[in-house]
């Protein structure tokens, strides 16, 4: 195993983290772990070197912290530190932190969690949680050792980032969703490049992309095919995120033994800037074959918001998660459920052309936003 520092810290991570999100049920319920699997794969992945595992109040409904907890029984709270998460939407007082955190410290089984972030901020939870004043709140339960450190995780834009790392001069780490897809993406690389000059650690969040690039459609496998080192998909987006100084670990969200083991061979080989030259360009012609199959929107914002409600760059993410990954089960369900995501569908565009004329792409929004929905909601 490999270790990195760890932003301002006294202290080496390993470069592969342990995400409990995408622990193994039983049945296919989402929150019903299979806990003696769980705890085998946690506790081989502490015993290869693996330091750091990340949970959250909503992980696998509320499970994953109790799985986590047991696991790090029998000496091992020891050996590793501890991340999870405050669940924002949760929150509506300031009374609520405190009874949040120590509902998951009981779940952990633990006095005290090393990395306590403030979860999946976006805009509108940023402002709430502010106003309620986290930050107190939080400087507080440092004080009284109930939190190690504080962070947050992250979706939105990269000003929101910016404007977020800015309003404290305390952040630890803050964990953003980064791979070779998404280098544009939310906070992207010009996010991890501030973050990492301002001090913190950035923790990398989907360097798999929930798993979609470990089952690469026929096009892009010609591609890997060619590389004259063989290496699996998987392996190929790990060493792309590693390969970057900035990033202090990448986390794996591990379903099964067989991927723990795997990851950890991966992260004998995850210094910083361990691919050449060759190797980047060949990732890179991977990247535009995955876009070539979508609508190459980079989720800039600059055409939000849409006069009549139409989330522009949400229609876009499903229709690339479902044509781009094979998803189109998934990003169907979801697109035609209930809920917010219905009230910001692409129907709802009136073709007023505002936001062609905002896009530094110039492309075509209406149409593709035509094309996207009937794709999204075809019966097929």
């Amino acid at each position: 195993m490999k270790y990195r520092k760890f932003g301002k810290l006294d202290w080496k991570v390993s470069a592969l983290g342990f995400g409990a999100m995408r622990l193994p049920v039983i049945n296919g319920e989402h929150g019903n772990i299979n806990e003696p699997e769980a705890i085998k794969m946690i506790r081989y992945a502490f015993d290869s070197g693996v330091n750091y595992i990340d949970s959250s109040w909503f992980y696998h409904r509320g499970n994953s912290e109790v799985v986590v907890g047991k696991a790090l029984q029998d000496g091992y709270r020891e050996k590793v530190r501890i991340a999870t998460k405050l669940p924002c939407p949760e929150v509506n007082t300031y009374q609520d932190f405190d009874r949040l955190l120590n509902q998951q410290l009981e779940r952990l089984q633990d006095k005290k969690v090393d990395f306590y972030l403030l979860h999946g901020l976006n805009k509108v939870e940023w402002t709430k949680v502010r106003d309620l004043g986290v930050l107190k709140w939080a400087e507080g339960a440092m004080k009284d050792g109930r939190i190690g450190h504080l962070g947050f995780s992250f979706h939105d834009t990269y000003d929101v980032f910016q404007e977020i790392v800015d309003a404290y001069d305390n952040w630890t780490l803050c964990q953003i969703q980064y791979n070779y897809m998404d280098e544009e993406t939310q906070a992207g690389t010009r996010g991890l490049r501030y973050a990492h000059k301002k001090g913190l650690a950035v923790v990398v969040m989907e360097p798999i992309r929930g798993g979609r690039l470990a089952k690469p459609p026929e096009k892009v496998a010609k591609i890997w095919a060619s590389a004259p080192v063989q290496k699996t998909p998987q392996e190929w987006a790990l060493r792309w995120v590693w390969n970057h100084p900035e990033v202090s670990l990448a986390l794996s969200g591990m379903s099964n033994m067989q991927q723990v083991i795997e990851n950890v061979g991966y992260a004998e080989y995850s210094q910083p800037h361990n691919l050449t030259a060759d190797e980047l360009t060949l990732i890179g012609r991977v990247r535009d074959a995955y876009l070539s199959q979508g609508i190459s929107c980079t989720a800039c914002r600059y055409c939000m918001p849409c006069p009549n409600g139409v989330d522009i760059p949400r229609v876009f993410d499903f229709y690339n998660g479902a044509v781009i990954y094979n998803s189109v089960v998934e990003q169907r369900k979801i697109y035609n459920g209930p809920g917010r995501v219905k009230e910001h569908r692409a129907d709802k565009c009136i073709k007023c052309d505002q936001c062609v004329e905002k896009c530094p792409q110039k492309l075509p929004i209406p149409e593709l936003l035509e094309k996207a929905h009937a794709f999204l909601t075809a019966k097929e």
